[in-house]
């Protein structure tokens, strides 16, 4: 969302592309073009980090804990113990983000940037956040609960667009066809779905198969999804009704 409000869809789709990888979320790959997949594998995020840029009287960091903080609406910190280790571990990593250097998706200092993504990739979240930042984009980029403005409609469709076909990893498509919302989930065993105008979904379980999502994680989206109709291509699923069906 930081990549495309400040360097444009073009620019950032210069760097990398939005379709399925077809490979591990962590793959030594880079598509025909030699650039990332897509922005929710592991080469695409530290391209899209590497593209963000720092505002005035601040860091690239305080940029994006900003930006996800105000998603989440609260403040959210570092585990220093997490970042320590990623940043000690993270070889695969690193060699994605030479390997992206090597092709010029990436400029400047490579350990940089790096570093950056090991941070961000540290930040601390619960399930309430993660349905909070669910539930902003769903809202078109406002925060539903302090109604800040986080991110502008474009970033949003983007972002939303690729979630749908991407953001599960090798899962990705089986996910469009079962439970049919944008979703993106996480090695450390969380799930953020997002319904379209209607509401966010957080779910964690740390226990994951061999795409790197949460077994139980996935199970209770396919569950949610028949019982409420939340498929975007539902026959039920009337958009924002959905809410007040509920009220």
């Amino acid at each position: 969302g930081l990549a495309l409000e400040q360097r444009g869809r073009d620019e950032v789709l210069r760097h990398v592309g939005v379709e399925p990888s077809g490979e591990a979320f962590n793959g030594l790959a880079l598509n025909r073009q030699n650039r990332p997949f897509n922005p929710m594998v592991n080469a695409g995020a530290i391209c899209t980090t590497a593209l963000v840029r720092a505002k005035p009287g601040g860091t690239r960091f305080d940029c994006i804990l900003d930006t996800l903080s105000r998603a989440a609406g609260r403040r959210l910190a570092v585990d220093e113990a997490v970042y320590q280790s990623e940043k000690a571990t993270g070889h695969r990593n690193r060699a994605l983000g030479h390997l992206l250097l090597n092709f010029g998706k990436i400029e400047g200092d490579v350990e940089e940037h790096l570093d950056l993504y090991f941070r961000q990739c540290s930040l601390l979240v619960n399930a309430r956040d993660l349905a909070v930042m669910g539930a902003t984009l769903a809202n078109l980029g406002e925060n539903p609960v302090t109604r800040e403005q986080v991110y502008q409609l474009p970033a949003v469709r983007d972002a939303l667009s690729a979630m749908f076909t991407c953001g599960m990893y090798d899962f990705a498509g089986e996910w469009a066809h079962r439970v049919g919302v944008p979703a993106k989930s996480g090695v450390g065993g969380g799930i953020m779905a997002v319904v379209n105008r209607q509401l966010g979904v957080s779910v964690y379980s740390p226990r994951l198969d061999e795409h790197g999502n949460s077994v139980r994680g996935i199970r209770v989206c396919i569950e949610l999804a028949e019982e409420f109709g939340l498929h975007a291509f539902d026959y039920g699923n009337f958009g924002s009704s959905f809410l007040t069906s509920l009220g």
